[in-house]
């Protein structure tokens, strides 16, 4: 595996990121507790490149609302995911591969978990770009 770049970890209300790269692969995760109606955060890195897989993994003992939405829009408000993050599972592992999402172009990222019911819901998300 090849070295990666310097970590950076952004804390915004309710959702945590963590940015790094791996020679050509980028990839994001969004720790994330429901503590109001959306949770939310954007990148401090821009990125570019084809979106190649999404992965949602709700959190066993504080679960989210069954069919909660994930968005990951660009910096024209443009959901990257084309959907792709709508009506999660709140029980079960889930992943999207590329085919079924769009790419970003010298963007930052805004992630959001919304519709996923009681404060105590949580979970993480992993993106990777290419």
């Amino acid at each position: 595996m090849l070295p990666n770049a310097p970590t950076r970890e952004v804390l915004a209300m309710t959702m945590t990121l963590v940015e790094e790269t791996y020679g050509t692969m980028k990839k994001i995760k969004a720790s994330w507790v429901e503590a109001s109606a959306v949770a939310t955060a954007t990148t401090v890195n821009t990125y570019n490149g084809k979106i190649q897989a999404l992965t949602t993994i709700p959190n066993g003992s504080s679960a989210p609302a069954a069919s909660y939405d994930v968005t990951v829009k660009d910096e024209s408000s443009v959901d990257v995911l084309i959907d792709a993050g709508l009506s999660r599972a709140a029980a079960a592992i889930e992943n999207v591969k590329a085919g079924s999402m769009g790419a970003v172009a010298n963007d930052k990222l805004t992630i959001a978990v919304a519709n996923a019911g009681s404060s105590s819901g949580a979970g993480d998300i992993y993106l990777f770009i290419r």
